[in-house]
């Protein structure tokens, strides 16, 4: 398998969280936006990632890469049989993937543009030094008003994060006692606002001020980082076999 990525793309992590689950190995081919979707587009047909390349088969889009992986590896399963628990998942996804994934981007692109370091860590590994250093050193307040986004999107994920914690302070995972599709599609937009350790040491722990750094939301920090664990998610790819063992929350 080979998974074609955004690196710091919460699609892409959810496609990363979703192969470790399932304890399978892939490669990773890092595309650079513009050129490199004219060249994943000549590929694949597709400009957008995440796509998964499955032997002659290419999925494109993190829902149906999950739906092809449980179709193809059923075990561990993350998705419930039982009809109502799959419904709800199903529903957790598809918030997860639109409207938390909105408020965690525009909450992203705020706090890169109020801290010079995330800013010059978001950029690709390949950027070079002076170019590095030169966007960093844009003032936040030249970069398009995007300080000023918020406040009211701000609220909203503010309070989508409170939810969550009520939620998860009465049960291991989103819905039932395993991990499903629905916890990765969540920990995978909590990857924008409080990076993990598989973003590198650049990224690792750094996040969106007045998110990342707000004690109310340690322990759904603590629980994302604890189903990576469980999940087997490593940053390079070489993912642990999942285990899918009830996992206290933080």
């Amino acid at each position: 398998m080979e998974l074609f990525q955004f690196r710091h793309s919460a699609f892409c992590e959810k496609v990363h969280l979703l192969l470790a689950a399932k304890g399978l190995s892939y490669s990773v081919n890092d595309v650079t936006p513009g050129v490199g979707q004219i060249e994943l587009f000549q590929l694949t047909g597709q400009r957008q990632v995440p796509v998964l390349r499955d032997g002659e088969q290419l999925i494109a889009d993190s829902s149906a890469i999950a739906m092809h992986l449980e179709s193809k590896h059923p075990e561990p399963a993350l998705l419930p049989s039982d009809a109502a628990q799959r419904a709800e998942v199903l529903l957790l996804e598809d918030w997860a993937d639109t409207a938390l994934a909105s408020s965690a981007r525009m909450a992203l692109l705020q706090g890169a543009a109020e801290d010079p370091v995330l800013r010059g860590a978001l950029l690709p590994d390949a950027t070079p030094s002076l170019l590095r250093n030169l966007i960093g050193a844009v003032p936040g307040d030249l970069l398009g008003g995007v300080g000023q986004l918020l406040p009211m999107g701000r609220d909203s994920l503010i309070f989508a994060l409170e939810q969550l914690l009520t939620l998860l302070e009465q049960r291991p995972y989103l819905v039932g006692e395993r991990p499903t599709v629905a916890d990765v599609a969540v920990a995978a937009q909590l990857y924008l606002l409080r990076f993990p350790s598989v973003a590198g040491p650049q990224l690792a722990s750094r996040g969106v001020a007045g998110v990342a750094d707000q004690p109310r939301f340690e322990p759904l920090f603590q629980w994302r980082d604890e189903l990576y664990r469980t999940l087997g998610r490593r940053p390079d790819g070489s993912e642990a076999s999942a285990s899918v063992e009830a996992m206290p929350v933080g």
